[in-house]
């Protein structure tokens, strides 16, 4: 068992550029297991930047720090490999993929994260586990991923797609989008009860209201690619409060500088 004291999960001084533009400039976070990280910021502000540069997106350059996993170096590792580490990102506009059918995109990630020439044992029952957990109707198994879903049937089989890999590190990239009243309880369920004492949360995120059913450790501000402020969960109700306009005028002058 990891000793609860050490990172699960660091990011130091971490820049990123998009086509030469630099929208990352700096960010620094440290998670640690069972810890849940919310980040937020406004429109443009580099929030899902940071998340898929974590995940390895080749589109977004890690031009300087890192990204260490479990200790371990993972800046340079391709999604599928930072995946197999333990890494997992849920999309904010999940891919449809049709053809695949959602049980068989579930089997075939399950297999690559494991010994190819293992059987994969009790998949069935822990998929019919986890939909009931998540509310969600068992025929969607059958269905092609994505294809055809409503905004919150996408973000459930994002939590599903979570529960059956048991990530160590979870960046959950604006899961509350789209979502109304009775989905957001029932994704927020399905992220509590994933994200136990072992698993880190990084969940991104405009809005208070799904911080109410996932209460985040630590909430950090990002302001045009830097964090400018962190606190406890009594920064994002300030937020919802005042709205980032009331962010304290030296803060936005530092990342000015």
């Amino acid at each position: 068992m990891m000793n609860p004291e050490q990172p699960l999960f660091a990011v130091e001084d971490l820049h990123v550029s998009v086509e030469g533009h630099e929208v990352v400039r700096g960010v620094s976070l440290c998670v640690r297991p069972g810890e849940k990280h919310a980040l937020m910021g406004p429109n443009g502000s580099g929030k899902s930047s940071l998340a898929h540069a974590l995940m390895g997106h080749p589109n977004y350059t890690i031009t300087r720090g890192r990204v260490r996993l479990l200790g371990e170096d993972i800046t340079e590792m391709p999604p599928d490999e930072r995946s197999r580490k333990g890494l997992f990102l849920a999309f904010q506009y999940p891919y449809a993929i049709p053809g695949v059918t959602v049980a068989n995109f579930l089997r075939s990630a399950l297999q690559a994260r494991r010994d190819k020439d293992k059987p994969l044992k009790g998949f069935r029952k822990q998929l019919l586990e986890e939909c009931r957990l998540l509310e969600i109707d068992p025929a969607f198994a059958g269905r092609y991923v994505n294809d055809g879903f409503s905004g919150g049937e996408k973000k459930r089989i994002e939590i599903l797609q979570m529960a059956m890999l048991q990530p160590r590190m979870a960046i959950l990239d604006e899961t509350d989008s789209g979502l109304d009243i009775d989905a957001l309880r029932i994704v927020s369920k399905g992220i509590n009860h994933v994200c136990g004492p072992e698993v880190g949360v990084l969940l991104v995120t405009h809005y208070q209201r799904i911080l109410d059913y996932v209460r985040p450790d630590f909430v950090h501000v990002l302001v045009k690619g830097k964090i400018v402020r962190s606190g406890g969960a009594e920064l994002a109700r300030e937020l919802e409060q005042s709205g980032y306009e009331g962010i304290d005028e030296s803060a936005l002058a530092s990342v000015e500088a």
